[in-house]
């Protein structure tokens, strides 16, 4: 499994990676078999999945990015382009993408959402990926032969 974290929001998204390790550790996922990688921005993230994706190495990818919204428009682009790119790259490799960008108004309604009174959305996004990629097994691969 990967985890991708976006460091811009750091104070947030650090948080939203410990609710994520927190999953990955109760759920029986050893260390060594979860690999971390910083980029730069939420707008990063969809490239860095893809090419996570396209290496063949995981089961399962986490997103996890922090868009709080501004003055300009600039938060709609970055959050639904960062959505629609996650979504893309799930659909084309077939591989769960474990969707944990928070989209807010506050920074104080962000830090809710990572850890605070609203749960940790690292530790959710990181089960419905686990979850998913369990299911995606069960289903079996889509090239084997009927």
């Amino acid at each position: 499994m990967a985890i991708l974290v976006s460091r811009y929001n750091e104070l947030v998204t650090a948080r939203l990676l410990e609710g994520a390790r927190a999953c990955c550790e109760k759920a029986g996922v050893p260390p060594d078999q979860v690999d971390v990688v910083w980029v730069p921005g939420a707008f990063e993230l969809p490239v860095a999945a893809a090419t996570a994706a396209a290496g063949g190495r995981y089961a399962c990818l986490v997103a996890l990015g922090a868009v709080i919204r501004g003055e300009t428009p600039h938060f709609e682009y970055v959050a639904g382009e960062t959505t629609r790119g996650l979504g893309e790259v799930a659909l084309r490799y077939r591989l769960p993408v474990g969707f944990g960008l928070l989209t807010v108004d506050t920074m104080q309604q962000a830090v809710e959402r990572a850890g605070g009174s609203a749960g940790n959305k690292g530790y959710e996004a990181a089960e419905a990926a686990i979850l998913a990629a369990d299911a995606v097994a069960q289903l079996g691969s889509p090239d084997a032969p009927a």
